[in-house]
């Protein structure tokens, strides 16, 4: 089965509502070309609404970085599913491990956050990956397999394939090193087969993403392992040149 390469660009805490708007104006003619990968911005909450606009029309998405798995409350700073599409929003990280490491994600929260924003209509990317003493530990699959198996549970089998996941080795995020060919493939294909585990067929709709400092140079390598349908990509996003060069790079792999 064919997944369409999928190329986000997660800003963290980065640009103001005048430099996404800026961003979005250098990027939108760099990636109008790029039938057969689909494009996202990971965007802070100030800037969701200024971007739906600036996007609207092109192929570019808009996502966010994170929200509350209850549709209203007393859940201060929060943001709900229906405020994110009341000002256009596409998907939404989840899980991401800096979300998991200051600010207490849990998988039982994820539980409630994936199906909450499917039946939004949002798309999740749920975020999953090992930090550097659980892989020297040979722990690597024990918590992939936690955090995948209770980040779906609650999720219908036959919606698996409409969830995305980024693998994202901890000990690769923002430090420059990056999981090796055979570590990322290793590990993305174990993933799916947690997926596969519930239901074969929604296991090869998955889109599985690669994320850990990528890079324009590494991109490719990454990008054309078979089991690799895309990258979540953090600071090289934050370029309108370096983050074009990857979706380019999805585009040659596509093609090839």
């Amino acid at each position: 089965m064919s997944r369409t390469p999928l190329i986000a660009g997660n800003w963290k805490m980065h640009k103001t509502v005048p430099e996404a708007e800026a961003y979005i104006q250098g990027l939108l003619p760099r990636v109008s070309t790029a039938d057969g990968v689909d494009v996202a911005v990971c965007a802070p909450f100030t800037a969701l609404q200024a971007l739906g606009d600036s996007v609207r029309g092109s192929r570019v998405e808009v996502y966010a970085q994170n929200m509350h798995q209850a549709p209203q409350g007393a859940f201060t700073g929060e943001i709900s599913a229906a405020m994110l599409t009341d000002v256009d929003v596409h998907g939404v990280v989840l899980g991401h491990s800096e979300r998991r490491q200051h600010f207490n994600e849990t998988d039982r929260a994820l539980s409630e956050k994936v199906p909450a924003a499917m039946n939004a209509g949002i798309k999740p990317i749920l975020c999953v990956g090992e930090t550097e003493d659980e892989r020297e530990r040979g722990d690597t699959e024990r918590k992939l397999r936690h955090q995948v198996q209770e980040g779906l549970e609650k999720l219908e089998t036959q919606r698996l394939g409409d969830v995305v996941i980024a693998y994202e080795p901890i000990w690769a995020i923002g430090t420059g090193k990056v999981a090796t060919p055979d570590q990322a493939q290793e590990a993305i294909a174990f993933v799916r087969a947690l997926v596969a585990d519930r239901d074969r067929e929604q296991a090869e709709r998955t889109r599985i993403l690669y994320g850990g400092s990528v890079s324009p140079d590494n991109a490719g390598e990454l990008l054309g392992l078979p089991d690799v349908d895309g990258a979540l990509v953090g600071g090289a996003s934050l370029e309108v040149e370096s983050f074009a060069a990857i979706v380019e790079a999805a585009l040659a792999v596509a093609r090839a």
